[in-house]
This record gives structure tokens, C-alpha cells and sequence, in this order.
């Protein structure tokens, strides 16, 4: 995640350790040469066929939701369902972005592109790029970082919030999941929380990075298949 990693790159890099990621090498002589394969997970395997469609604004949608409602989206990812309560009432813009951006079908066939598994725990989507660098051309203006369940510098497991570049008043598309309690200073809008499929998360963790490291692509392939949205 380009934008948490430069915003905690000191603190993560002290805490970076090699993530150990269990395979099986096989080697056989095939022609005179060796062909090695290694195990793969295959927890997630129901991506729908299809591309994000990488839309893009000028500016940022003009409000519509109700910030007095209450509302839900549903991540239907290619490894199950994550259910996500928004807080449209403490983040309304975000909230309203985020709703808007589904509607819009700007989700839909998007990887999670990075995987944390040290010193923060996080899975990031959001980026129809898959670059990490993508997003739907307008920026999102910090809101309620002064969430008691923020302020002492950890995100709890199940918050959603928006990841950014960096510096403040720079979200877009691009959010992050928290699976495990995770130590960021408060400078990422929580605008939801898990409600389901916390598991989902872990599972995809526990399976671990490509290439075998802390920090990166995540060896499963999470895609969103769509974000429904409900109010209730």
C-alpha cells in the first residue's frame, strides 16, 4: 500500500520481519533440466470475469446520502462476503464517496492489491489499477480523527478507513480493512466497521504475501466482484 507505507515506512521498516511462508518444492529431472513447483493457496477462486472500468471525476459527488440513516455495503469479494457498517454520520463525505463510487460500478473487478503482515495488518483495496497509485481523479478531506478508537494510535481490528499518500486531505478510492489491531497514528478517516467476514481476512493473511515477505501483493487473488449498498 503506497500510501500507508509512506506514512509509516520508519515504524514498519524497524518491525519488518521475514514472513515464513509455508511450500512445497518439488523438483524433477524433466528433459535433462529441473522443474520446481511450489503449493499455492487456493482459499479464494470466485472472480468474476470482467475489468474495472477506472472511471474518473474531476471533482468529488456532491452529497446525497442521508447522514441521519444508517447504511451497509457488502464487499463481495472472489473469497467470500465482508459485510461493512458505514459511519456516514461522524464521516459523511467519505461515506458519500464511497457510496457513490459503488453505484457507480468503480469496484467492481478491483484486486486488493496489498497485503500486510507485520507491524500493521491490513489488507488495502480500492485501486482499479492494481498499482497501488490509482484512483477516481478528486481527493476526500480527512474526517473524525479524533475517533476515541483511533486516538491511541492503533486501528482495531474490523475498521475500515481510507488510506492516503501521506499527507492530509489525500483519499480516494483506496481503502484498507484492518484484520488484526494495528499501530498507525490517526491519520486515516475510519469511516466503517467489519461486521462479517473478519475470518475472510485472516484466512487471506495467514496465506501470506507473494514472494514470501511481510508486505505486498497477497498470494491470493481478492477480487471485488461488486459493492452493494443498502440503507437501512
Amino acid at each position: 500500500m503506497e500510501e500507508l507505507r509512506a506514512a509509516e515506512k520508519a515504524r514498519v521498516k524497524k518491525r519488518r520481519t521475514v514472513f515464513a511462508v509455508a511450500a512445497v518444492v518439488v523438483v524433477a529431472l524433466v528433459a535433462g533440466g529441473l522443474v520446481w513447483a511450489t503449493t499455492r493457496p487456493v482459499f479464494c477462486g470466485d472472480a468474476a470475469s470482467g475489468s474495472p472500468n477506472g472511471k474518473q471525476w474531476k471533482t468529488a459527488p456532491a452529497m446525497s446520502i442521508d447522514t441521519s440513516a444508517a447504511y451497509s455495503a457488502t464487499l463481495k469479494t472472489s473469497c467470500g462476503d465482508i459485510g461493512i457498517k458505514l459511519d456516514a454520520k461522524n464521516a459523511p463525505q467519505t461515506v458519500n464517496s464511497f457510496v457513490f463510487l459503488a453505484q457507480q460500478n468503480y469496484f467492481d473487478h478491483t484486486k486488493c492489491h496489498r497485503l500486510t503482515t507485520s507491524g500493521i495488518y491490513v489488507l488495502q483495496c480500492g485501486d482499479p489499477t492494481d498499482s497501488g497509485s490509482g484512483g477516481p481523479g478528486y481527493t476526500l478531506p480527512d474526517e473524525y480523527l479524533k475517533d476515541p478508537a483511533v486516538q491511541g494510535g492503533s486501528y482495531p481490528a474490523g475498521t475500515v478507513a481510507m488510506a492516503n499518500t501521506g499527507t492530509a486531505h489525500t483519499g480516494g478510492s483506496q481503502f484498507f480493512l484492518v484484520y488484526q489491531a494495528s499501530q498507525l497514528a490517526a491519520n486515516y478517516t475510519p469511516f466503517g466497521t467489519i461486521t462479517s467476514g473478519l475470518d475472510i481476512l485472516q484466512h487471506i493473511a495467514r496465506d501470506g504475501v507473494q514472494g514470501g515477505g511481510s508486505d505486498g501483493k497477497p498470494k491470493d487473488n481478492v477480487v471485488i466482484n461488486s459493492v452493494p449498498v443498502t440503507k437501512e
